[in-house]
């Protein structure tokens, strides 16, 4: 009877130190997966990155274009009654259509890309085919035909990430 007792604690030891081992390695593993995990996601991340910075450049023109309703810029030439119908229709538009899409890009939902989308192709349209209204800046136009092909680039390769 002895003998079983003396061999107890030793079994105990090992089998605590066994577990204790494993719960361990268990904890690295699962260390070691998170950092696969988010290298794998990195172009998701950035992906997200570019709509949030978007997303406060939309409140930004938002904002100056309800400037521009409320009369908060320009002078009295410039007030929004003065101008012409169209330009009226098309601030107001881009006023609206900008907070909207600064929401639904900040929160990284697929309708926020999608308003945000029809935003940047809206204003380069406008300036190319409409130049009346907001004078037809070709700059303009370019730049956001450019951020429209950064935010592409980045969607495929963040689609790439993910498996189908």
């Amino acid at each position: 009877m002895t003998e079983m007792s003396s061999r107890e604690p030793a079994s105990r030891d090992r089998t605590l130190r066994d577990q204790t081992w494993r719960d361990n390695a268990t904890s690295v593993a699962a260390i070691s997966s998170e950092r696969a995990e988010s290298d794998d996601n990195v172009w998701t991340r950035r992906l997200v990155l570019f709509l949030r910075v978007m997303a406060v450049i939309s409140v930004l023109k938002g904002l100056y274009h309800w400037a521009q309703v409320t009369g908060f810029v320009g002078g009295e030439d410039d007030a929004f009654e003065v101008q012409p119908l169209a330009w009226q229709t098309a601030t107001i538009y881009f006023a609206v259509i900008e907070l909207v899409a600064a929401v639904g890009m900040w929160l990284a939902t697929p309708w926020g890309a999608v308003v945000w989308l029809t935003a940047v192709v809206s204003m380069a349209v406008i300036e190319v085919m409409f130049p009346a209204i907001y004078g037809g800046s070709l700059i303009i136009a370019g730049l956001e035909a450019l951020i429209l092909a950064a935010y592409l680039a980045l969607a495929f390769l963040a689609a790439r990430e993910r498996p189908p």
